[in-house]
């Protein structure tokens, strides 16, 4: 195992977390990242709370290594969600749309980890004062919903543990081992991975959806929707209709007619890749093969530990 204050925290072998991504990350994916020594995550966002514990459920059989949800904040039923979590024991929430402040002291009254995503220095200062373990700095690489302020990672993650004293998770744009030695130089103790796994057998995102990714080439993402909540999309129809509106000086109360409900579920779990919201970071340009997920930890961590060898190497 190797030591840091991450690992020690989530009791893992490995500072490589896989990112609780709705409609991608299942019980599947979750174990199988566990099983090959990193941090899988549920991603609860896209659950309703019994299919929330029927995950949870098939993810204790499917691993005696330590898991995560994640709890977006704002979701409706949350309240139905804490009481799982508790309930079933899950020993790790990463906690992201919201303030952690209101229900961080229950979690850890339970013995319950927490982990807060934050896209600016601020955020980091109060959740880090509102009692969490560690934080998640996400550059505006990333997929799905994202910060205003548009800081890439390269400067988030160094601003961030400078200002703070828990352990610091960087996310966005991480790809391969490179990259995470990039992020631990800038001072990440952990890194948070998500559109790799999305294209990953265990993953459940849509076959469709999976195939666009690997054809995907540089700038077929952007980030979008800013009016209402920034998100990164994959280039389609939809992302098309939202340009034109914006264009058109749509409102906000236009857009929010335009996204509709259950675009996310149409374009990532159902495979419309017409009129789907598809949510993926700016590395899937550089992804070009459907990788088990222990073979995707396994590579991350050998061109890693190679690429430290090297600058230490060179000097």
């Amino acid at each position: 195992m190797t030591k840091n204050r991450i690992t020690q925290l989530f009791n893992i072998e490995l500072p490589i977390i896989q990112a609780g991504m709705i409609w991608c990350s299942g019980w599947e994916l979750a174990s199988a990242v566990s099983n090959a020594g990193g941090l899988g995550i549920i991603g609860a966002g896209s659950m309703y709370p019994e299919i929330l514990r029927e995950q949870i459920l098939k993810c204790k059989e499917a691993t005696n290594k330590p898991f995560a949800v994640n709890l977006p904040l704002l979701y409706p039923s949350i309240e139905e969600h804490v009481q799982t979590i508790i309930e079933l024991k899950v020993p790790i929430v990463f906690t992201s749309a919201g303030s952690p402040k209101k229900w961080t002291p229950l979690f850890k009254q339970h013995g319950i980890k927490v982990v807060h995503v934050v896209s600016n220095v601020m955020f980091a200062q109060k959740s880090e004062t509102a009692g969490v373990d560690a934080i998640v700095a996400e550059g505006f690489e990333a997929g799905g919903h994202n910060g205003r302020e548009e800081t890439t990672t390269i400067c988030l993650i160094p601003l961030v543990s400078d200002a703070v004293n828990i352990p610091v998770i960087a996310a966005g744009g991480i790809g391969s081992g490179r990259a995470m030695a990039a992020a631990f130089s800038l001072g990440a103790e952990a890194v948070q991975i998500g559109s790799l796994f999305v294209a990953s057998p265990e993953s459940s995102a849509h076959q469709n959806f999976k195939d666009l990714i690997l054809s995907s080439a540089e700038g077929d993402t952007e980030l979008s929707l800013k009016q209402l909540t920034p998100v990164r999309l994959l280039k389609n129809k939809f992302y098309a209709d939202i340009q034109e509106s914006l264009q058109q000086n749509a409102s906000t109360e236009d857009l929010k007619v335009l996204l509709g409900r259950g675009r996310a579920k149409k374009g990532m779990f159902e495979g419309d890749l017409v009129e789907g919201e598809l949510e993926i970071g700016q590395i899937s340009s550089a992804i070009n093969t459907i990788k088990p997920a222990a073979t995707i930890v396994a590579e991350i961590w050998t061109d890693f530990n190679k690429t430290i060898q090297k600058l230490q190497s060179s000097f």
